[in-house]
């Protein structure tokens, strides 16, 4: 009797004792938030959100809207967000440099066979005999803002074809119905265009295609960060987000990654994820499908292309001299990335 009176007692404070056990193990995942632009770059994001991704590597995530590049950098060092993606700009080099955030990982690059950005020039440009990017020299030529990934596109593409970029006169328009405007009105010669917004400028006001930056200058277009504190003191979390992206930048490279031509050549996955991209960015499925860039399956950097970026902004006054990228690229959290400088 004592030892079936043993065990019954054993078996009830195993029962009373089970939630306790199941609680601790079952507990929330840690939250964290990303900033991000409703683009088709942010796809890796919308995919491992929307397929429970980050879930499964243990992170309740919540994603935040910007509308323009320079709001996530400063999201995430103000501390309104824990995780930030966006195209690299000399104002994002800034904060960067002054201890605000760490570069974890690859978002977007221009590569070719990926029309992305158009260089395109109006049709009285056109018919004046400016044929070519060698034609740009003393024309005006639109962007939107003095220090963006457009301005650096003019740089180096003009470099290229040894055109001195201070004999374009690049005009801030600050966004891309001003410059849309401008280009109809001919306020400008040419300008450049995301793809999805060329394609609307061309049927309303014509103008014709010179070239696609990818297809003139590979660069490392945008990255993936957070801030130094979120590293040192969350660094399990900032793991467990690059599982969740790793997830979600494969699929989209198995997805959208083989290019024949400029055209995509469907992957696996390739109906489904286009939905996902088209509903987060309010696009119809036809257009989201033309403006897909380049994203490495595991969110690889091209370091070297970011050192080159820094010495070109800092050469031009728009980053301190003093910014070394070695103090904010970390390297740590994605195996692989490439042209890392010795």
């Amino acid at each position: 009797m004592f030892g079936k009176g043993l065990t019954r007692r054993a078996a009830l404070a195993g029962v009373v004792a089970a939630p306790l056990v199941r609680t601790a193990w079952a507990e929330d995942p840690p939250k964290a938030s990303v900033a991000l632009l409703r683009l088709s770059s942010s796809g890796p994001v919308f995919f491992a959100q929307e397929k429970g991704w980050f879930k499964e590597a243990g992170l309740d995530l919540a994603i935040k809207d910007f509308t323009a590049a320079a709001q996530p950098p400063l999201a995430v060092v103000s501390g309104d967000a824990d995780f930030g993606m966006t195209a690299f700009t000399a104002g994002f080099y800034n904060l960067a440099a002054k201890g605000g955030l760490k570069v974890i990982a690859a978002q977007s690059a221009e590569k070719p066979g990926y029309p992305l950005v158009a260089i395109a020039v109006t049709k009285a440009a056109w018919d004046a005999g400016i044929r070519s990017i060698k034609d740009f020299a003393g024309k005006r030529i639109g962007m939107t803002t003095a220090g963006s990934s457009m301005h650096y596109s003019i740089e180096i593409v003009a470099r290229k074809h040894g055109i001195d970029p201070k004999t374009i006169t690049m005009v801030p328009l600050n966004s891309l119905p001003n410059m849309a405007a401008a280009f109809k009105g001919g306020n400008v010669d040419g300008a450049l265009f995301p793809v999805t917004t060329w394609r609307q400028v061309e049927a309303d006001s014509g103008g014709h295609l010179i070239a696609w930056v990818g297809d003139e200058t590979p660069w490392q277009l945008g990255g993936v960060f957070t801030s130094p504190k979120t590293i040192a003191e969350r660094r399990p979390v900032v793991e467990k987000f690059i599982a969740g992206y790793q997830r979600g930048a494969t699929a989209y490279n198995e997805a959208f990654g083989k290019r024949e031509n400029g055209k995509i050549v469907p992957g696996p996955g390739y109906d489904e994820l286009l939905k996902i991209v088209a509903t987060a960015v309010k696009q119809s499925p036809q257009l989201v499908s033309e403006g897909l860039p380049y994203i490495d399956p595991m969110g690889r950097l091209d370091v070297g292309d970011i050192y080159k970026q820094v010495e070109l902004w800092k050469a031009q006054g728009q980053v301190a001299r003093d910014a070394d990228p070695k103090t904010f690229v970390d390297l740590t959290f994605v195996k692989g990335h490439f042209n890392v400088p010795g």
